[in-house]
């Protein structure tokens, strides 16, 4: 008998392989199956709505904080939506923008004429809508204790073409600086900080020297002049604010008056001049078929007036965000009846 429960034993156990052999690897296969096509299943019925709760902006690394702080708020608003912001300078975010690459686009200076050739090119129809004022702050290491201001005729001096090599200490500017080598800081070419400044100083848009530090990344420049104490630099007004412990701001004088320094009051008033300018987002027409981008876009300008002051810009006028406001429905008004699904 004991035997015999043994050979039972042993039959069963190995009746309990052979069987586990034939069903486990069908049981792996079903899994997989089923794995597949619950991917399958989910990438249709998800798929296309995480595509509808995505908005892709890029472009002026000075708008960038606007539109940051504007996204970080809409969270709560909408959380299923994901907005994501590069930072590739005015004309970097434009040429993505003119291929449909994104949504909206980040401008610190109007679009340009070939900009609007490759847009019309692409097929790509938008709006501009301005968002806020900024001013462009010219700024030194805290350690200078020569520079009291400067005038628009001396920024020229500095930054024209002409001064490449040339003009490359402070005492070539007024003969009571120091005899040292001043070195300089600015936004890349792509960036419309950088075309709003060499026009409003040197009167051409992209003319000036080529020897300076060059970078889209405001904070690269941030760190740049904070570190020499014989540096001089120009950015956004927004990124002096935020490192104000590290920078000290230069006065500017238009001539037509005293030296003033940029501010909320300043700016919006229009006594710093004339770097004192209006900033942008642009919006286009076949991202604003989806009614996510037509709700964040509606938000933006609703509440931008209470939020750009929190990062260093100047507001509109309530009245002239209700303009805005007004353009983006006519422009949106026959996209009204899209039929995504939310």
């Amino acid at each position: 008998m004991k035997k015999l429960k043994q050979n039972n034993l042993f039959q069963t156990s190995t009746s309990f392989r052979f069987l586990e052999k034939q069903i486990y690897p069908m049981t792996k296969r079903a899994w997989g199956v089923l794995i597949f096509v619950g991917i399958v299943f989910l990438s249709a019925c998800g798929g296309g709505q995480g595509k509808d709760k995505r908005i892709e902006i890029d472009g002026s690394s000075t708008v960038y904080p606007i539109s940051e702080a504007i996204a970080e708020e809409y969270r709560s608003e909408a959380p299923s939506v994901r907005v994501t912001i590069g930072v590739s300078g005015t004309g970097g975010g434009f040429k993505k923008f003119c291929r449909g690459e994104t949504d909206i686009s980040d401008a610190s200076r109007p679009i340009k004429e070939n900009e609007i050739a490759g847009c019309k090119e692409e097929g790509i129809d938008y709006v501009e809508l301005t968002v806020a004022y900024d001013g462009l702050s010219v700024i030194v290491n805290p350690e200078n204790d020569w520079v009291d201001y400067l005038t628009t005729k001396e920024l020229k001096k500095i930054w024209r073409p002409e001064a490449q090599e040339e003009i490359t200490k402070w005492s070539q500017i007024r003969p009571d600086w120091p005899d040292k080598k001043m070195t300089l800081y600015g936004p890349g070419v792509a960036s419309g900080t950088y075309d709003y400044f060499t026009n409003a100083i040197v009167g051409e848009s992209g003319a000036s020297r080529g020897d300076f530090t060059a970078s889209e990344d405001d904070n690269v420049l941030v760190q740049g002049v904070a570190g020499d104490k014989y540096a001089l630099g120009f950015f956004g007004l927004a990124y002096y604010e935020e490192n104000a412990e590290k920078l000290r701001l230069v006065p500017v004088d238009d001539g037509d008056g005293e030296p003033v320094k940029p501010s909320i009051k300043t700016v919006s008033d229009n006594s710093y001049k004339p770097l004192s300018r209006p900033v942008f987002i642009y919006v286009s027409k076949e991202a604003a078929k989806r009614k996510v981008i037509r709700d964040f876009v509606k938000y933006y300008l609703n509440h931008a007036g209470n939020i750009v002051q929190d990062v260093g810009y100047v507001p509109l006028p309530d009245k002239k965000y209700q303009q805005e406001l007004k353009e983006f429905n006519q422009f949106t008004a026959d996209l009204t009846d899209s039929t995504e699904t939310e």
